[in-house]
């Protein structure tokens, strides 16, 4: 009998794994992504003090499209780099997630370095 392969798991080993090497500090606190299908979330995290420093998503009250496409995730990359160099944040480590760097992933990194950040 052949099983599936369980895709979710696969991506939550990758993300342990790289997780191993990333941390956030105070200096350079850490872009975390997450997807789903319909919605896609971002957090930058201080990991020595396990603080959220700044949250965007597609559930947030002011985003009125839907959020499980391209557009949207470029959008929340222009976000979330408002509100962190809002609060004195220019550099970060990105964190993926376990999730390829393509597609919504890739549009949320790189309108965030447009919108300002380093990375």
């Amino acid at each position: 009998m052949l099983l599936k392969a369980d895709k979710n798991k696969a991506r939550q080993k990758r993300h342990l794994r790289v997780r191993n090497h990333i941390s956030g500090t105070a200096a350079r606190p850490r872009l975390s992504v997450y997807r789903s299908l319909k919605n896609i979330y971002v957090q930058v995290i201080d990991d020595e003090q396990g603080v959220t420093l700044v949250s965007a998503s597609t559930k947030d009250k002011g985003f009125e499209q839907y959020g499980g496409n391209i557009e949207a995730a470029k959008a929340i990359g222009a976000e979330i780099a408002k509100r962190a160099i809002e609060k004195g944040i220019k550099e970060v480590v990105f964190d993926r997630g376990g999730y390829v760097y393509h597609g919504r992933v890739a549009a949320l990194a790189e309108a965030a370095r447009e919108a300002g950040l380093k990375f």
